[in-house]
């Protein structure tokens, strides 16, 4: 069954009068997505794809569960898109969780809410998802030819790739979509090349700079060797002046930190560290217990109990937390130490590099596409996924806006294939 024949209005355009060919450069699960939609519509497709297989960091993703999106009302869901991502929004609303989860159902995801309220397919895994996406898609006739490493434009407008054989070859599509996705993860196919590609030609790109990714913080070598790998669970954590504060959980790196909590503050680290040199975090080790209670729980005696075992009792920490506050030093007297486990300080030098980044901020920007995200200076090219200017926290929004993006670009090449047939 097609995309078409699932949902309906999801290809918003009629059978084309003559079958075009469509290359899409990218075999992520935007392109694969724009693909079986561009297919649906009745076009000939090729996708393109540098590494050896389509859908890498899919499948990576797939190793922790495959969060494909998250069930919470959609007015909440767009919210975590942040203030400027009016259409990345759009393209959710346009295609929302509810369609997602119907289309990997129907694939035989048979998805799941997890306790969380995130969406995964019963198998936990992405690889029994993609092979029946890829036989859905063989059955549609598309072709994915690996080991092309898309290369830039020729004079004329043609696509450039390079093949496994170092050969350059030309491509002539009547439209092309690409989806090549952001930095991160570079090993995997994505490595931000296109960046160089399109600057050469003036197309505006938001410099791309690791997002969801983990902090830097200078450990010393005691707390390094002993906790590295350590979890500092239910804490609270904020930065600056504490009007962002998320919680959730972290575990210690050999170089600093990393985990939801610290991914969810993302946003907020990178700019601080744009102005400034260093950026402070402050570590609420009990967010649910009040200065005053832990003062007066502070204010026992201690008896023949180290620090470490009265901080374990009475406060109850886990040995990471206690850890934690060592590394920010002890204070002398209950409010004190009880001030300590409420804002332990720590000095963050920078980020994790995007070779370990979950995902990319930045991008193409937006003013540089027409409404169905096709490149201004390049008619016929339109651009889907992570290397459109935007970012998202894990649990589900990252993958939902890739497939939704995929669909605004995949019927903007429609509508254009369209609107040429009329003009013809």
């Amino acid at each position: 069954m097609g995309v078409d024949a699932q949902y309906g209005d999801l290809v918003s355009h009629a059978t084309p009068t003559r079958v075009h060919d469509v290359a899409i450069v990218g075999a992520g699960p935007a392109g694969l997505f724009a693909a079986e939609i561009i297919a649906c519509a009745g076009h000939r497709v090729t996708i393109y794809e540098r590494m050896a297989s389509p859908a890498r960091k899919f499948l990576l993703a797939g190793r922790g569960g495959l969060n494909l999106t998250h069930s919470e009302p959609l007015e909440t869901f767009l919210a975590r898109y942040g203030d400027n991502a009016t259409e990345v929004r759009a393209a959710v609303e346009g295609f929302p969780p509810s369609r997602l989860i119907a289309w990997a159902n129907d694939l035989g995801a048979h998805t799941f809410v997890g306790t969380s309220g995130r969406i995964f397919p019963r198998a936990m895994k992405a690889s029994p998802l993609l092979r029946a996406w890829l036989r859905r898609l063989d059955g549609l006739g598309v072709t994915i030819k690996t080991r092309h490493l898309w290369t830039g434009f020729a004079p004329s407008g043609e696509l450039l790739f390079k093949t496994a054989e170092n050969e350059t070859i030309t491509v002539n599509p009547d439209a092309a979509l690409l989806a090549l996705g952001g930095a991160s993860w570079p090993k995997l196919g994505s490595d931000g090349r296109w960046v160089d590609i399109f600057s050469a030609f003036d197309i505006p790109v938001t410099p791309l700079a690791p997002a969801n990714c983990g902090v830097l913080v200078p450990w010393s070598e005691v707390f390094r060797a002993r906790f590295e790998g350590a979890a500092l669970k239910r804490i609270a954590v904020s930065i600056g002046d504490g009007t962002v504060t998320r919680r959730g959980e972290a575990v210690v790196t050999r170089a600093g930190l990393e985990g939801g909590v610290i991914y969810a503050l993302g946003p907020a680290i990178r700019a601080a560290l744009g102005s400034e040199k260093d950026a402070a975090l402050v570590v609420d080790l009990k967010p649910d217990a009040s200065l005053l209670d832990l003062t007066q729980r502070l204010a026992k005696p201690r008896g023949g109990d180290t620090m470490t075992n009265f901080l374990r009792k009475v406060a109850h920490l886990d040995p990471a937390a206690i850890g934690l506050l060592r590394e920010a030093g002890l204070p002398d007297g209950a409010e004190a130490l009880a001030t300590r486990i409420k804002a332990v300080p720590l000095r963050v030098t920078g980020l994790a590099g995007l070779d370990r980044a979950i995902s990319t901020a930045g991008g193409v920007a937006w003013r540089s596409l027409e409404q169905g995200s096709m490149i201004r200076a390049r008619p016929g090219v339109f651009v889907a996924g992570e290397m459109l200017d935007w970012e998202a926290p894990t649990g589900g929004y990252l993958l939902q806006a890739t497939f939704a993006t995929a669909v605004k670009a995949a019927n903007g090449l429609l509508g254009w294939l369209a609107a040429r047939e009329q003009t013809a």
